[in-house]
């Protein structure tokens, strides 16, 4: 339904932008009302405006709602670990094997597949695209948070811009690391794989992780990695860049030349890389709820084993 939206006497000379996300009565945040001016959803006599333009008293403003999109993926009755759920969020303990989206090679048996299952949905038909706001690898296990509804989506993709989530990872790294460091490179597509990413490079984005040693064992140490920022394998390629990869990254590490660490690599199977702690705020004036994932089996095996070496 379309919305008219007068432009009141204190709103003169201000963004128009800035002018809607201020309107309560919108209900919609400013990420969403950026995406209506993109799409020209939002107009002045007749005419797409930008949202950069100033506002003009008495101006009338007409607003075009962008409709929910479908999904294209199929609801599939998988099993997912709930850790919390309300009307707004579903906050899900991801199993390391599992892909959080469909893709090329993975059309089924995803993360999405089995949300768009939980929520109550059966046909293709009448699936809305469920609110995938951040991704973990598919073979890195940990806490998730999936949006309900578009005004929870939105306000947890300005969070993570923001990079006020609060992200901590467990891992195991090979080779010796300083007690705390903070890495901080920019970040891009490698040059000659571009499957792979890259901290060498001489474009892209900032990427920061913040490492703390938390035990040290012969050839390794498990560490704990806060992110500041959530660039696609931001840990995994941090750590190898420096000569540190995770036990059992074939992407991103090499086989360790210590036998014990090899056979660790393999019973593994994975990359060692838990996403252990969560913490967001919803709706986004409230306190920060904090999630947490405990340490798989298949970690902890590793560590039992690296503990009696």
């Amino acid at each position: 339904q379309r919305i008219r939206i007068v432009i009141a006497d204190h709103q003169q000379g201000q963004r128009l932008d800035r002018v809607l996300a201020a309107r309560p009565e919108l209900g919609q945040s400013r990420a969403t009302l950026q995406r209506w001016f993109a799409e020209q959803r939002i107009t002045l006599a007749g005419q797409p405006v930008l949202r950069r333009s100033k506002a003009i008293a008495g101006q009338e403003l007409l607003l075009d709602p962008a409709p929910a999109p479908l999904s294209q993926a199929l609801p599939e009755a998988i099993p997912i670990d709930i850790v919390f759920e309300d009307d707004d969020v579903l906050v899900v303990n991801k199993a390391a094997g599992m892909v959080v989206h469909p893709a090329c090679g993975h059309p089924s048996g995803t993360l999405v597949n089995a949300v768009l299952y939980h929520l109550g949905y059966r046909e293709p038909s009448e699936c809305l695209r469920p609110g995938i706001v951040h991704r973990l690898d598919r073979d890195t296990s940990g806490v998730m948070v999936i949006a309900k509804h578009p005004q929870s989506r939105d306000a947890l993709v300005e969070q993570f811009q923001a990079h006020t989530i609060e992200r901590v990872y467990t891992a195991i790294a090979v080779g010796e690391l300083p007690d705390r460091q903070t890495i901080a490179t920019l970040h891009g597509r490698h040059p000659k794989d571009r499957k792979r990413f890259s901290s060498k490079v001489t474009e892209g984005k900032k990427a920061v992780t913040h490492v703390h040693v938390v035990k040290r064992f012969a050839g390794a140490s498990v560490i704990e990695c806060r992110l500041e920022t959530g660039r696609t394998h931001q840990i995994r390629v941090h750590l190898a860049d420096r000569g540190n990869p995770l036990l059992g990254d074939t992407v991103y590490g090499r086989s360790p030349r210590d036998s014990r660490l090899r056979s660790l690599a393999q019973q593994l199977g994975r990359q060692a890389l838990h996403a252990g702690r969560l913490g967001f705020a919803y709706p986004s004036d409230c306190p920060v709820r904090i999630f947490e994932s405990p340490l798989p089996e298949d970690m902890r095996r590793v560590l039992d084993t690296l503990a009696s070496i």
